[in-house]
């Protein structure tokens, strides 16, 4: 592997390059989830951020730390949304043209989001890895291609979630991260054993798209088939420096349904009154999965995004 695995001091280093651009993000407890868990359930709403995801940490610090001839080039990435949007808004941020791969069936909202912030989209394959594979290819043409997953700024960036976790709630127990291609989970793996190893991290995934599960299970980067309907949990395969970091840090994952996460982004929508997206309703699903051994314990439940639209909604709302 060539990438540099990030290290607490690489956080430490993004949370200053992000502190101009992006506030933090609250922290909340919520009675009912607390009620519900037998545990203090505390939410970290990266809803909140000026995309709706905490992908945005990321790519503010990537992109930041570009050279002129980067920038000049401009950045390519492939995505089902929330990365795609992270780049495109940090892309502006720092005037470097950007273009975005996103599959045919990519959420609207997403999309009208990354268009609006000016990056050039080009909409090919069926789901994520069919633009990957898309993107990949443009990038031979000289852009500064931007991995989801493979990028040591970008998981030093997203890892500044739970540095700000830790410092406002220290006794905090147990962290739950919803995993797609494993950024979010490897960062938060990196901050809490430099910061208290007793925190026990746990990622969670949905059965409909395990390929991370698996290879983090097995050791191996693996496939697998991708039918979930959270597309921040939608890949066909696992990246090599997440499931490098998680490997090592990651003290637990579990597999959810996709009724699982459905129910969840229900009850977190009622009980929080936020918009919640079906992967940043994993972490509640895996919770309740997980309530025996979480019970008498300090949970934060990492709401990822709220990128989810009418029609998700309406279909999730509907359903008892």
């Amino acid at each position: 592997m060539h990438w540099q695995v990030p290290t607490l001091a690489d956080v430490l280093q993004a949370r200053r390059r992000i502190a101009p651009h992006l506030r933090p993000t609250p922290l909340y407890g919520y009675a009912g989830l607390s009620e519900l868990l037998g545990a203090e359930v505390l939410v970290k709403h990266e809803n909140h951020q000026p995309v709706g995801a905490f992908k945005v940490r990321g790519g503010v610090n990537l992109i930041s730390q570009l050279d002129a001839d980067e920038r000049a080039r401009g950045v390519i990435a492939a995505s089902t949304g929330n990365h795609g949007q992270s780049i495109a808004y940090a892309a502006r941020l720092f005037g470097v043209p950007a273009t975005i791969c996103v599959p045919e069936q990519a959420n609207p909202v997403k999309v009208a989001s990354m268009r609006g912030l000016g990056a050039e989209l080009i909409v090919r394959g069926r789901d994520f890895d069919d633009a990957r594979e898309h993107c990949e290819h443009l990038a031979r043409d000289g852009y500064r291609y931007v991995h989801s997953g493979n990028e040591p700024l970008l998981i030093a960036g997203v890892a500044t979630e739970t540095l700000e976790i830790l410092e406002e709630a220290p006794a905090t127990d147990v962290v739950i991260v919803p995993i797609g291609g494993g950024s979010g989970a490897a960062g938060a793996c990196i901050v809490a054993k430099a910061v208290n190893p007793d925190v026990r991290v746990i990622g969670v995934q949905s059965d409909a798209a395990p390929a991370a599960f698996r290879s983090w299970q097995q050791g191996r980067l693996v496939e697998d088939r991708m039918e979930t309907f959270a597309e921040g949990l939608a890949t066909r395969t696992a990246f090599e420096l997440p499931q490098h970091v998680l490997r090592l840090l990651l003290d637990d994952f579990v597999l959810v349904s996709d009724d699982d996460i459905r129910a969840a982004q229900r009850r977190l929508i009622e009980t929080t009154r936020n918009l919640v997206e079906a992967a940043g309703a994993a972490s509640l699903a895996a919770a309740l999965l997980l309530r025996e051994q979480l019970a008498g314990k300090t949970v934060v439940l990492i709401l990822s995004g709220g990128n989810a639209s009418r029609e998700q909604l309406l279909d999730v709302l509907k359903r008892t």
